[in-house]
């Protein structure tokens, strides 16, 4: 029995994506193990501190479908069906904590940009993922 049997790629929809989707391909045949693929939309309120009093809702309902629709062609293109595509919304460190548990994943696959110095005292995705998930964490070296 393979070490990985669940797989769970976060991706952050970026050009960059496709590095991190091209070792989980490679990581998820070497062990027979199924890739489910996940994109955290941060909540809108967040980058506005929540002070705007205005409906935001109508915002997060296009980012999400954005999102949805975009992750759906890198499952198009990367052979993931779509009950193994996820958005969710919230911080991204805390849904892939709760999705990797939720779903069983063996294996968690993030993107890094190996930051140093002061950029990596601030934390990074990568690193909050690292920091709390159950199982086993790659991060990819993004180029």
């Amino acid at each position: 029995m393979s070490t990985y049997q669940k797989i769970l790629v976060a991706i952050d929809l970026t050009e960059e994506a496709p590095q991190v989707l091209n070792k989980a391909v490679e990581v998820s045949k070497a062990h027979g193990a199924q890739l489910m693929l996940v994109h955290v939309v941060e909540p809108v309120g967040y980058a506005y501190g929540g002070d705007i009093p205005m409906d935001l809702t109508e915002l997060q309902d296009q980012l999400d479908k954005a999102a949805k629709d975009q992750l759906a062609q890198y499952g198009d293109k990367y052979g993931v069906s779509k009950e193994n595509q996820v958005v969710t919304v919230g911080r991204p460190e805390s849904e892939i904590h709760r999705l990797s548990k939720e779903q069983n994943a063996d294996l968690v696959i993030v993107g890094s940009h190996g930051r140093k110095g002061f950029q990596l005292l601030l934390g990074s995705t990568a690193n909050g993922v690292l920091h709390g998930t159950v199982c086993d964490v790659l991060a990819v070296r993004i180029q």
